[in-house]
This record gives C-alpha cells, structure tokens and sequence, in this order.
C-alpha cells in the first residue's frame, strides 16, 4: 500500500517553530494556493513594494529579506498568508554582515531560540513589537546587578550596557527579561532613554520593553542605556542568573547580591553553548563579606554566561 505524502500544511506549524525562513515561506505560499503574482498584487495593494523576484529568491533561500521595506513585506506576508505575527520575522536571524562591519559580526551567531529557554513566548513579544532581530546594535560592554531576595526568590535585575551602532539610523533597543519559574516583572524603569511599548507573556515569565534613544545613531557611534525590572515578594527560588548573547559581546560583568538569610553556600561561573546545551561549571567564585558575587567576561563568543549557586 503506497503512503499518501504529507501536504504542505501539514508540517508548515513545525517549519515555523524550527525554521529554516525560506521553507517557512514555501509551505505557507503553497497552503494557501496563492501564486507569487498574486502575492506581489497583494503587496502592493497595500502600499508594499516587493518584486517578483525577490518573493522567488526569498522562498528559494538565494536571499533573505533584511531593509526596512523588505521587513514591512514579511510582515505583510504574515496577514496575507493567515500566520501568526512574527512567525516569519521571528525565523530571520541575525542580518548579514557586510563591508566595513564584516570582521564584527561573527558568522557563529546564534538564532533567538538559542539564548531563550521560553522561545515562543518571545517570538510573538518581538511579532508583536516589529522588532527585526538583526545585529543593528553590537554590545561594547554590559554590566547587570542581579538581587536575590531573603525568600531566596529574585527582586530585581539592573543593567547598564554601551551599545554602537552597525550602521546609521538605529533609534532603539528591546530590553527583554525571563522570570525563571514565575509570572514576569511587575516593574520596570529606565534612565538616559525614553520607553515606548511594552509586551508580557505571563505564561512564559516574560517581558519586553522598547527602549527609544534620544536620535536616531550614526554608524559607529556609542550610546548608554540603563534599565532595571523588579519583582515582588513571593518569587520562586531561584538557583541561578544566566544571560545569553546571540552575536559576540566584548565584556560582560555579572554581580549577584544576595540578602541577609539567603546567603548562598557556594558559587560558580557557568556556560552554555545554547540553552538547550548541558551547563559546565567553569570555576568556583568567591562570596565577599557584603554577600555579593561577581564574573567578568572579555572577547565572549555567543552563548550563555551567568552564574549558579547552591544553598545546601
């Protein structure tokens, strides 16, 4: 008895969970029957100028859709194709590195499912703000305070990062928190930027908030943000503080504070390769007498940082 071949349909949810963009798109043109003239048609329609040509090359997996118009289109296509927002955005990646930036945006860059244990929950975030994950921003230097309440539970998590600009016109950046085990952060502030739009995903623990700079940047100009999200009493205990970093990162200095009565027993600095990897502890750290840890990273790689500790 012959096999009956699964329909484009059938296995399109699970292309955009896991990708590749370009099949993504394939299977969502085929379900829908729609031919690339009468999407082209359709994009224009609304006010969406996009080529035959490309849609061909964007499917194919020749080219990927990367300028502000071309973003406009996926995001068209979304609509027109019946997907959920940020479905294909989410499935983009980092953009290509080219000309002058090309020794600073390493080919190994990791994918946002990558340094997100609650992927989707982000994906939609990120659909929902129209955010291109692209490497518009490269990281000089990240400095995070994490607070560890006297229930063992997090407070709260601030950060001072030094961005540069890839390339000129870059105005923003999306500030995104995970609560490990628990709803998302009830507050958040911001200082030397003003915050635009907000997104939680209270299944997930997640929260996003746009960051808008004061002007748009110049490439290669640096710019300063600080900003922090706290958390309320009754939180999950927490054993560990990690950050992912998607594109290589210069430096990164982790301190973690613990409050009276929740002083941890030891302390590691840890890796992983993706969230997904096996954790290596990489060394013991030493608690100073005001119950503060700390790790520095220079010339990181993508992956995850961060550090664990154990009571018992």
């Amino acid at each position: 008895m012959t096999q009956q071949a699964e329909g484009p349909g059938a296995i399109l949810d699970d292309v955009l969970r896991t990708g590749p963009f370009d099949r993504a798109l394939h299977l969502a043109i085929q379900a829908r029957g729609l031919s690339l003239e009468r999407l082209h048609a359709r994009l224009r329609h609304r006010g969406v100028r996009v080529s035959v040509a490309s849609l061909s090359y964007w499917q194919r997996g020749r080219c990927r859709p990367e300028r502000s118009q071309s973003l406009r289109a996926v995001e068209a296509l979304e609509e027109i194709l019946e997907l959920p927002a940020g479905a294909l955005i989410g499935l983009l990646g980092p953009r290509r590195p080219r000309g002058r930036w090309l020794s600073h945006a390493s080919g190994d860059a990791l994918s946002p499912r990558d340094v997100c244990p609650a992927y989707s929950g982000l994906r939609d975030l990120l659909g929902e703000l129209a955010v291109p994950l692209d490497d518009q921003l490269e990281t000089l230097s990240h400095h995070e305070i994490f607070t560890v309440g006297p229930d063992r539970g997090e407070r709260s998590a601030r950060s001072r990062i030094v961005f540069r600009a890839r390339r000129d016109g870059v105005d923003r950046h999306v500030a995104i928190h995970h609560c490990q085990g628990g709803p998302p952060p009830e507050d958040f502030s911001s200082e030397l930027c003003r915050v635009g739009r907000r997104r939680i995903s209270r299944d997930d623990g997640l929260a996003a908030v746009e960051l808008l700079f004061d002007r748009p940047l110049a490439a290669g100009e640096t710019y300063v943000v600080e900003y922090e999200f706290r958390c309320g009493d009754g939180r999950p205990e927490v054993r560990r503080y990690v950050r992912g970093f998607r594109f290589p990162t210069r430096e990164y200095l982790l301190q973690v504070r613990f409050a009276d009565g929740a002083t941890p027993r030891r302390c590691f600095r840890v890796w992983q390769p993706t969230v997904g990897a096996a954790c290596t502890d990489r060394q013991e750290l030493r608690l100073t007498t005001w119950n503060s840890v700390h790790l520095l990273e220079h010339g990181m790689r993508p992956g995850m940082y961060g550090i664990r500790w154990e009571w018992a």
